[in-house]
C-alpha cells in the first residue's frame, strides 16, 4: 500500500506482510491518532467506527530525501483506493508522522487546515429559491461527532463551508461544499448517512423547490391548531400527522426525515421501518405562498407500541424533534400532547414510557405532565401535602396514561408548587418526603452490602462511601432536582 503524506512517498505494510509484496495484503486504513495508529476495517463505516484494535504503526518505509523542503498541509493526498484513506484527525498525530518521514511542518500551518465541523455545516429549510442566500434561515447543528468523528473536527480545508439544504415540504436534499483550498473528500462521508439522489448542483436543487407547491403530508391528520400573534408576527397554523410503516409516500420521506437526528440528537439511531410497531408524528407548518397553500416541516416524534400482557400496548417515546426554526414556541409541547391524546382514551394502552430521555424533553414532558394533574381531583393543593398516594397514581394512569415513577415526580413538583417558601415547617417536610425517595436506591445498596462485608477486604471497606458522604451526595442530588422541579413551577405560574 502506498501512501502519499505531505507530497511524500511513505511505503507501509503490516508485521504480517513483511518480505511480501505489499499489493497482495489486505487493505487497510490507518487512523492516526496522537502517537498511534489504528487499524479499521474500510467496510465498516466512517470516522473511528469499526476499530479493530490497537498496534504500533506497522513498518513504514520513507522514499525522501534526507532533507526534504518543508510542505504544505493541503499537498497530502492518497493513491490508494477510495475505501481506504488516511484520516489525521489532530494536529499532533500528522505532526507525528511528518517528523518520522523527516518533514518541517509548522504547527500553526497545520491548525489552519483544522475546522469545526459543527462551526462549518450549514443547515437550511427552503421554502423559495431567494432562501439560498439569506444568511436570517441558516441554523447549525448542535452536534456532528456522529458523522465526522469524536473530535468534531475536519482536516484538510480552508474556508470550509458544507451547505446541507432541505426543501421545507418534501425535504428533497442539496449537499455543497465550498472551500479555498482544495481538500479531502468530505462529500463521502456525508452521503453515506443521505438518501440517494440528493442534489450537487444547487441550480437544480432550485429548480426542483417548485415541486413541494404539491406536496400534502402522508399519513393521517390528528390535530390543527394555530398560535396567536402579535404585533411584530403573525398568527401560524400547524397540522401534526400519525403515519405508519404502510402509509403510502411516507418510507422515502422518513428517510430524508430522520438525517436531521445525525445533528440534534446523541447517539442517534436510524428507525427499522418496516417494524410495523413503529408510529411517527410529524408537525407541519401550514403557510400561503404566492396564493398556494404550502408545508414546512416543523418536528417529529417516533413511538415505539410495545406488547403488554394479555392483549395491550406500552408505547414507548423513542426521539423527539422540533428543528431550530421552530424552537421556543411551544411546539414541542403540542407535538407531545396530541401524542398524548392519540393514546388516552385507547383502552388497549397500559401507560406511556419513554426511552432515555434527554434533559430537553423531561422539561416539556414534566410541564404538560404537571399542567394536565392540575386538572385531577387527587391532585389539589390540600391532598398533596398529604403526601403520595396509591389513589393518586391510578388516577393518573387511567385518564393520563402517566406510568407511576413519573407520577410521583409530578407529584413532588405540583406540592413544590403549594408549598409556601417562607413556611419552613412545610419547606422541611417537602424535602424530607423528596430525600427519602432519593434515598430509597441507597437503603437496598446497604442492605446488599451487609451481606457482602464479610466477604470484603479491610482495604475494599475503606473505598465505600462513608454515611457523611453519602449525605452530601444526596444533598447535591436533592438540589440539583429542585432545581429542574422550579423551573417547571415557573412556567406553571403564566397558566
Amino acid at each position: 500500500m502506498t501512501v502519499y503524506l505531505c507530497g511524500v512517498v511513505l511505503t507501509c505494510a503490516l508485521d504480517s506482510c513483511i518480505g511480501q509484496n505489499v499489493t497482495k495484503c489486505r487493505s487497510v486504513r490507518f487512523v492516526a491518532k496522537d502517537t498511534y495508529a489504528v487499524f479499521s476495517n474500510p467496510h465498516r463505516g466512517l470516522g473511528h467506527h469499526g476499530y479493530e484494535g490497537y498496534q504500533p504503526c506497522a513498518v513504514v518505509t520513507v522514499s525522501v530525501a534526507e532533507k526534504p523542503p518543508p510542505v504544505h498541509p493541503t499537498e497530502i493526498r492518497t493513491s490508494i483506493s477510495p475505501s481506504s484513506a488516511v484520516w489525521l484527525f489532530t494536529t499532533s498525530a500528522l505532526a507525528n508522522y511528518a517528523t518520522e518521514a523527516g518533514i518541517t511542518i509548522s504547527k500553526s500551518v497545520l491548525e489552519s487546515y483544522i475546522v469545526s465541523s459543527n462551526d462549518s455545516l450549514e443547515l437550511k429549510l427552503v421554502r423559495r429559491a431567494t432562501d439560498v442566500d439569506d444568511d436570517s434561515t441558516t441554523f447549525r447543528p448542535e452536534m456532528t461527532h456522529q458523522v465526522f468523528g469524536e473530535s468534531e473536527s475536519i482536516f484538510g480545508y480552508r474556508d470550509l463551508r458544507i451547505r446541507l439544504y432541505y426543501s421545507a415540504a418534501r425535504l428533497t436534499t442539496f449537499l455543497g461544499l465550498t472551500y479555498s483550498e482544495e481538500p479531502d473528500n468530505v462529500t463521502n462521508m456525508m452521503a453515506g448517512k443521505l438518501q440517494a439522489g440528493f442534489h450537487t448542483n444547487l441550480d437544480n436543487f432550485c429548480l426542483d423547490l417548485k415541486k413541494d407547491i404539491n406536496f400534502r403530508p402522508p399519513g393521517e391528520l390528528q390535530h390543527r391548531f394555530t398560535t396567536a400573534g402579535n404585533e411584530n408576527t403573525i398568527t401560524k397554523q400547524y397540522e401534526v400527522y400519525l403515519c405508519t410503516s404502510t402509509t403510502p409516500e411516507f418510507r422515502c420521506f422518513h428517510e430524508r426525515l430522520q438525517t436531521f437526528l445525525l445533528w440534534f440528537i446523541d447517539a442517534a439511531s436510524f428507525i427499522d421501518i418496516d417494524d410495523n410497531n413503529w408510529r411517527f408524528f410529524v408537525m407541519y407548518e401550514k403557510y400561503t405562498q404566492d396564493g398556494s397553500t404550502m408545508y414546512a416541516v416543523v418536528g417529529y416524534m417516533t413511538v415505539y407500541q410495545y406488547y403488554a400482557y394479555p392483549k395491550n400496548i406500552r408505547p414507548r417515546i423513542s426521539q423527539m424533534l422540533v428543528l431550530p426554526p421552530y424552537q421556543r414556541r411551544g411546539l414541542g409541547e403540542k407535538l407531545l400532547s396530541t401524542m398524548y391524546q392519540h393514546y388516552i382514551n385507547d383502552n388497549r394502552v397500559v401507560d406511556i414510557t419513554v426511552e432515555d430521555s434527554s434533559e430537553q424533553f423531561q422539561r416539556v414532558r414534566d410541564y404538560l405532565d404537571a399542567k394536565n394533574c392540575l386538572t385531577l381531583p387527587s391532585f389539589q393543593p390540600a391532598l398533596l401535602h398529604q403526601g403520595f398516594t396509591q389513589s393518586m397514581a391510578q388516577e393518573a394512569c387511567s385518564k393520563l396514561k402517566l406510568n407511576k415513577k413519573q407520577c410521583r415526580r409530578v407529584y413532588e413538583i405540583l406540592r413544590l408548587r403549594a408549598t409556601e417558601m417562607s413556611d419552613e415547617v412545610a419547606y422541611r417536610s417537602y424535602r424530607l418526603a423528596v430525600k427519602q425517595r432519593l434515598n430509597v436506591p441507597y437503603q437496598k445498596e446497604q442492605r446488599d452490602l451487609e451481606k457482602l462485608k464479610r466477604a470484603l477486604k479491610d482495604k475494599e471497606l475503606l473505598s465505600l462511601n462513608s454515611p457523611q458522604q453519602r449525605l452530601e451526595c444526596l444533598e447535591q442530588d436533592y438540589k440539583e432536582l429542585e432545581e429542574q422541579y422550579q423551573a417547571v413551577v415557573r412556567r406553571l405560574a403564566f397558566l
